[in-house]
């Protein structure tokens, strides 16, 4: 038998991809880009001509140049005259600080309210309704203003009372315990940073093998804590609570909480509780009440059933809006600027202001949000993936 072979379709040649990937009107698009970019060159021009006349240099030399103001509140060290270079890291740290905090804390309190909304106690699912409808429908700023204004309304510190015997509530900051290591070559933070570091590459290597599970993943964060925990432990250091206390007209010891930042922080919690609370009572409902019927038939409680059965269905809902909240809430956190804590856009803006080098400031801070924004939606798009395949059939 003599079987012929027809050729199949020619494929395409770049022409016809490139026409493809334009599409209709190809010439009015190319037209419109070309008048895009024309009126971006004459900006950018204009910009250039400008910086030149006032003396101003273009381009990013001034990073190392001295600063000559101080910040109030500083992850790291950092005094007048150190370079602008670390003038943002230090506001870039506590954009950061104050942000994955405001995460961890506005989820725990969103997921316990959302809970919460759905009681039978119509005294509790009422206050939690009224909670968030408030908290949802007033500006952030608004809140930040208010939470400023308590801050600064509360006693001084020889007047402040201890709750708890440790806590202090003052209009100098929140004066809490805190742990600490002694007589080692790290201190605490430093060591818990390294081990996340560490914890983060093992867990992208895990992922880049295919291994990397939820056991896995909580071992490869908790393998390098332990690791670095006991090096410091074997290098001579001792954990040594420390309680504050008064002393003269201040408090001392523990940990301390500017007034700026307890103002900040609990802005961004109460306000992305109240939205991950709606998250939360929305996805809990959106799981079937087949699902609580059978779990009750085998014996579970109320507890059990939202924790074992309800909850890790409801994750494939409330991860994706949850992801939305964490970017919205890092930036926000832009509107320290409002209240005079030393976050990352303060600090680009008295760069700037000093400098004059306001295009390179403004560079900088959108390149930063950005990569801060696409790393948070990068892990959290990660985790909605393995979710979101969890249950499903192949």
């Amino acid at each position: 038998m003599l079987l012929t072979v027809l050729p199949g379709p020619p494929r395409p040649g770049i022409l016809d991809r490139i026409r493809a990937w334009l599409g209709g009107w190809p010439i009015g698009q190319l037209a419109f880009l070309a008048l895009v970019a024309l009126v971006g060159a004459l900006f950018v021009g204009n910009v250039f001509q400008t910086m030149a006349r006032v003396g101003i240099l273009p381009g990013f030399g001034f990073l190392s140049g001295s600063a000559n103001f101080e910040i109030g509140e500083s992850p790291i060290a950092f005094r007048a005259g150190d370079s602008y270079f670390r003038a943002i890291l230090a506001g870039l740290l506590n954009t950061l600080k104050v942000s994955l905090i405001g995460c961890v804390l506005a989820t725990v309190c969103g997921v316990a309210v959302g809970v919460a909304g759905l009681s039978r106690n119509l005294l509790l699912s009422g206050l939690v309704r009224w909670f968030i409808e408030i908290t949802r429908n007033t500006p952030l700023l608004l809140q930040l203003f208010f939470w400023m204004s308590l801050a600064k309304a509360l006693p001084a510190p020889r007047q402040a009372s201890a709750l708890f015997g440790t806590v202090f509530l003052t209009n100098r900051g929140v004066y809490l315990p805190a742990l600490s290591l002694e007589g080692g070559p790290l201190g605490l933070p430093a060591a818990l940073a390294l081990a996340a570091v560490a914890g983060i590459v093992l867990a992208l290597s895990l992922r880049l093998a295919g291994r990397l599970t939820p056991r896995s993943g909580i071992a490869a964060f908790a393998l390098p804590l332990v690791a670095v925990l006991l090096f410091l432990l074997a290098s001579g250091a001792r954990p040594a609570a420390e309680a504050p206390a008064l002393s003269g007209f201040n408090i001392r010891g523990g940990l301390n909480l500017s007034p700026e930042f307890a103002a900040l922080l609990t802005g961004l919690t109460v306000k992305f509780a109240a939205l991950i609370a709606e998250i939360v009572r929305a996805g809990i409902q959106s799981v079937g009440t087949g699902q609580w019927e059978a779990a009750r038939a085998l014996g579970l409680h109320d507890g059990q059933i939202i924790r074992l059965v309800v909850l890790p269905q409801a994750l494939r809902v409330i991860t994706p809006l949850t992801t939305s909240s964490y970017l919205d809430l890092t930036k926000d956190s832009s509107l320290a600027v409002a209240i005079g804590f030393p976050d990352l856009v303060s600090i680009v803006n008295t760069t700037a202001n000093t400098t004059g080098q306001s295009m390179e400031a403004l560079i900088i801070l959108i390149g930063t949000f950005l990569a801060i924004n696409l790393a948070l939606s990068a892990l959290m798009n990660t985790y909605n993936n393995r979710v979101a395949l969890r249950g499903t059939v192949r």
